[in-house]
């Protein structure tokens, strides 16, 4: 595990330093090394020691998090599970915790699925969606706004709101920050 962590360390080293498009000495000026320490850190004829990896990580405009966080492929697919309620289906397509505190959902909303323009929704917080099939009504505040295939939609989540689909089912690809998980996300 220890050297399979290494390997990974050595070739993100070199593969960041090589989209960036920079040599051996540009990079070991960056971080404070010689050209020839950094290529032997980067072919493993040396190890990494973590007074190095500092600098470097620095260097490359990354964190150390990043640069020795191990690998897995349990980390890659994500396997939602449909959860339906009220005409509406969800798949969560993000895990806990995703960078930047948003939770992404793919959503089918059904016309059995029902809102009550006097009874929105209101929490804290912004959402944003995209439809990848049917129309979808929004209801925002005192407005209706129909939102056809292709296009997206962005409100702050303060304004009373709701959806519903027309015609039939409608697919969506739903962004919400950390407030509007929590109203709109079942679990």
């Amino acid at each position: 595990m220890e050297q399979e962590i290494d390997a990974v360390v050595r070739q993100r080293i070199r593969g960041l330093r090589i989209a960036k498009g920079w040599t051996l000495d540009s990079m070991a000026a960056r971080c404070f090394l010689s050209p020839s320490t950094l290529s032997r850190i980067e072919t493993g004829h040396r190890r990494v020691a973590l007074d190095q990896l500092v600098p470097i990580a620095r260097a490359l405009g990354t964190s150390l998090d990043q640069l020795v966080e191990p690998v897995g492929d349990d980390d890659v697919v994500i396997r939602p599970e449909p959860h339906t309620s009220a005409g509406m289906t969800v798949w969560k397509l993000s895990r806990d915790g995703a960078p930047g505190g948003v939770t992404v959902a793919k959503m089918r909303v059904t016309t059995e699925h029902r809102v009550d323009p006097d009874h929105l929704g209101v929490h804290p917080g912004r959402e944003w969606f995209t439809v990848i099939s049917g129309t979808i009504r929004l209801h925002l505040g005192e407005r209706v706004i129909l939102v056809p295939p292709g296009q997206a939609a962005e409100f702050s989540t303060m304004i009373p709101h709701g959806m519903t689909a027309v015609e039939g089912p409608a697919e969506i690809v739903s962004i919400f920050d950390h407030d509007g998980e929590r109203a709109h996300i079942p679990g």
